[in-house]
C-alpha cells in the first residue's frame, strides 16, 4: 500500500490554516489512491535540535558511538526511515520571520543525511530520495508569491532547495496568502487553497 507522509510544522495547533489544508489534501489524496496516511504533528511532538552528540555521531562508525550519540542518531534515522517510507510527501507551514518553522527547520535538519538521503559523488552531490512527490502548504499573513514582498520569501525557496537537493524534484506549492488583511481576504485565501486541493485529488 502507498503511504502519506504528513509533516506538520505549523506552531498554531488547531488554529494553524497551513495544517487545515494540508489535512484536506492528505485525506484527498487517500480518497484518491486509497494510500495510508502517517503524519507527523510537529508542534505536539518537537523533535529535539541537533547538537553536539548528533555532530560528532553522524562521523563515526555505529560501534565507536556513545549512549548519547546512538540516542541522537536513533532519533533521525526514526525520521528518515519515516521519509524514505512515503511515496508521497505533505509539509506545512506558516511563514515566521519571512521563513519556516524552527521545529520544521528541524525536522529537516535530521533527514538531511549523507549516505541516506543525498551523497556526494564525483559529480557533487546526488539526491538519494527519489521517485517521490512533494506537496508544499504555505500559509502567511502578508502575500509574498508575488508584489514587493516577494523578495521576503525565504519559505518556498528553501524548502524546494532542501527537497531537490535529497532527490525530491516534482514538487508543487500551495499557498493561503493574505490572511492578516481581513476576514474576507482569510476566507478567500483558504476557500482559494482548498478548491485547489481538490484539484490535485481529483488528478492524483
Amino acid at each position: 500500500m502507498s503511504s502519506i507522509l504528513l509533516v506538520r510544522g505549523s506552531t498554531r495547533g488547531d488554529d494553524s490554516l497551513s495544517s487545515k489544508v494540508a489535512i484536506e489534501l492528505a485525506e484527498g489524496l487517500k480518497a484518491a489512491t486509497g494510500a495510508k496516511i502517517v503524519e507527523r504533528d510537529l508542534a505536539q511532538n518537537p523533535l529535539p535540535h541537533i547538537g553536539a552528540d548528533f555532530s560528532s555521531a553522524i562521523r563515526l562508525p555505529p560501534e565507536q558511538r556513545s549512549a548519547e550519540q546512538q540516542e541522537a542518531i536513533a532519533i533521525s534515522d526514526a525520521v528518515v526511515d519515516e521519509l524514505l517510507a512515503a511515496d508521497t510527501l505533505i509539509i506545512s507551514s506558516g511563514f515566521v520571520n519571512f521563513g519556516i518553522s524552527s521545529i520544521l527547520k528541524s525536522w529537516i535538519d535530521h533527514i538531511a543525511r549523507a549516505g541516506r538521503t543525498f551523497r556526494y559523488s564525483e559529480n557533487g552531490p546526488e539526491g538519494l530520495v527519489k521517485g517521490k512527490k512533494a506537496y508544499i502548504v504555505l500559509a502567511s499573513g502578508g502575500v509574498y508569491s508575488s508584489g514587493p514582498a516577494a523578495a521576503l520569501d525565504f519559505a518556498e525557496p528553501y524548502l524546494r532547495s532542501v527537497l531537490h537537493f535529497i532527490g525530491i524534484t516534482d514538487v508543487e506549492t500551495i499557498r493561503i496568502e493574505g490572511v492578516a488583511l481581513g476576514p474576507d481576504v482569510a476566507e478567500n485565501a483558504v476557500n482559494g487553497a482548498l478548491a485547489r486541493v481538490r484539484q490535485l485529488a481529483q488528478a492524483a
